[in-house]
């Protein structure tokens, strides 16, 4: 194999250690998968929130990491609330709800 050769798959080498583990999405360094995942699970619980109406999708702000699903916004009522909650938490792959929903009479 000639230097040059040698040099160049070093470079090629050198610049895939590099960027392989930079296929992280910058959102608090998840894989392209997980971010994936958690797109998914918030369209899911968002899906659940517009099949229900006993709950408002548009009133409801829903956020994914790594399986944490958390809930803020505003509700009329505690039971509003808490069907919000018991809805996200019904999704596949959901770890766990944070519930900051602000309850608003």
């Amino acid at each position: 194999m000639s230097p040059v050769r040698i040099t160049l798959a070093a470079a090629v080498s050198a610049v895939a250690l590099v960027a392989l583990p930079g296929c992280s999405v910058l959102r608090h360094q998840e894989t392209v998968g997980q971010y994936t995942d958690d797109a998914s699970i918030t369209a899911k619980v968002k899906s659940k929130f517009a099949e229900d109406k006993a709950v408002s999708a548009m009133a409801i702000k829903v956020e994914t990491f790594e399986g944490l699903v958390t809930l803020s916004g505003a509700a009329k009522s505690m039971e509003e609330k808490s069907k919000a909650e018991e809805l996200a938490r019904s999704v596949a792959g959901v770890k766990s709800v944070k519930n900051a929903i602000i309850v608003r009479a």
